[in-house]
C-alpha cells in the first residue's frame, strides 16, 4: 500500500496541487495556491475574503473560508456559514459543468440560509442569495457570481 500524503499533525491530506475550482491536479504541476485551512476570521473578514474569491472567480476557495467561519462557530450563525459553503459548492459545481451537483448544493444551502433572511446578519444579502441560488437551482449552467452585501 502506498504512502498517503499527510499534513503536520499527520492527518490524510491530499497534496497535489490543485486548480482554480479545486480540481486535483498531477504532483509537481503548476497550481493555485490552496486557502489556508482552519483560519478564524471575523464575520466581516469572513465575508470580504469570500468575496474576493469569488469575484476571482475561486469559489471552491470561498466554501473553504466558509467552511472555517461554520467549523470556528457554535453560535447562532452556524448553519449560515455552513449554507454559504454549501451555496459556493454549486457555485463550484456549476464551473466545473456538474449541473445536477449544483442544483443539489444550491438547494441545500438555500435551505440552511433562508431562517436569515429578514435579518441580513453581518450585512449579508441573504434575501439577494436566495433569489441567486433558487434561480441557479433551475437554471445551474447560468450562474453568475453571486454578490453577498
Amino acid at each position: 500500500m502506498a504512502d498517503r500524503d499527510r499534513d503536520a499533525e499527520g492527518r490524510p491530506r491530499n497534496a497535489r496541487p490543485r486548480d482554480g475550482l479545486g480540481r486535483p491536479l498531477p504532483y509537481g504541476a503548476p497550481g493555485v495556491s490552496r486557502q489556508p485551512e482552519g483560519v478564524v476570521r471575523t464575520p466581516a473578514e469572513t465575508v470580504t475574503e469570500a468575496q474576493r474569491l469569488l469575484d476571482a472567480g475561486r469559489p471552491f476557495h470561498a466554501h473553504e473560508v466558509f467552511e472555517d467561519a461554520w467549523k470556528s462557530s457554535d453560535g447562532p450563525d452556524r448553519a449560515l456559514w455552513k449554507g454559504l459553503a454549501q451555496l459556493a459548492v454549486g457555485l463550484t459545481h456549476s464551473a466545473r459543468g456538474n449541473l445536477k451537483g449544483a442544483a443539489s448544493l444550491l438547494a441545500r444551502g438555500a435551505a440552511a440560509i433562508e431562517p436569515y433572511a429578514a435579518q441580513a446578519p453581518h450585512g449579508i444579502d441573504v434575501a439577494g442569495l436566495l433569489r441567486w441560488a433558487r434561480a441557479g437551482t433551475d437554471a445551474p449552467q447560468d450562474l453568475a457570481t453571486p454578490r453577498l452585501t
